[in-house]
């Protein structure tokens, strides 16, 4: 993989086998030991990925995980998270995580999961058939860099929001399942729709005029999503 991970959690063997794992998979790893300790590690060297604890003392991974969305929202965080606490998987795809692993978990599923993210960030930013410039009215996605505006103002998008927004982008009027999106965005056979459906909440509300009566990102009922750019002549 070749990749600059960032470890943070308190629990020692965790950390530990979470290291190994990912040295085995040819990454370079640093651990932190708690939320102060991860966010100083990320001011100091940006790493291409954050592997991030959500129960740890001090700060915890949501308050950490908000605070890297304020300074670095395209940074991929990957959140560990308790077996069977739905609630606590959707507080952190809410404040910015872009896949979560529950607690007690396959090592190599992590992995798995880690170069999934890696892998899509990567191929949005150099895949030769997306073309460098999405627009939709006063809505432009910069493919090669991986930037959003809307009419010129800068959006803080997560790496994963960035990917759902330049897919729909790429196939407009086209209906997709949560697992249609699953496959194509996140690159899961399989796994829990909750988290489309919180990044769709979580991208409109950057987008939309009115994330309440949304006019790009609809939900077509029975389906999934669809998303219908807008006629620049009447605003629709």
């Amino acid at each position: 993989m070749g990749h600059r991970v960032l470890v943070v959690d308190d629990d020692p063997t965790v950390s530990d086998v979470v290291r190994r794992y990912l040295e085995q998979a040819g990454c370079e790893v640093q651990l932190a030991v708690d939320g102060a300790d991860g966010l100083a590690a990320i001011a100091a060297a940006r790493p291409d990925l954050v592997v991030l604890d959500l129960m740890m003392p001090g700060i915890d991974g949501l308050e950490v995980c908000r605070r890297i969305r304020r300074q670095l929202p395209d940074l991929p965080v990957v959140m560990l998270t308790a077996l069977g606490e739905e609630a606590d998987r959707v507080l952190g795809l809410e404040v910015g995580a872009d896949d979560y692993v529950t607690k007690p978990f396959s090592p190599r599923e992590l992995v798995l999961r880690i170069r999934s993210v890696l892998r899509r960030t990567a191929a949005h930013t150099a895949h030769p058939t997306v073309p460098a410039k999405l627009t939709d009215a006063a809505l432009t996605v910069d493919t090669a860099r991986r930037t959003a505006t809307v009419a010129g103002t800068p959006l803080a998008l997560t790496a994963r929001e960035i990917d759902l927004l330049i897919f729909f982008m790429r196939h407009p009027g086209r209906a997709w399942s949560r697992s249609d999106l699953l496959d194509k965005v996140w690159g899961w056979q399989f796994g829990d729709q909750s988290t489309v459906t919180v990044h769709v909440r979580r991208l409109r509300e950057k987008i939309e005029d009115d994330p309440a009566n949304p006019q790009r990102i609809r939900t077509v009922w029975g389906v999934g999503y669809r998303f219908d750019p807008i006629d620049e002549e009447t605003g629709t």
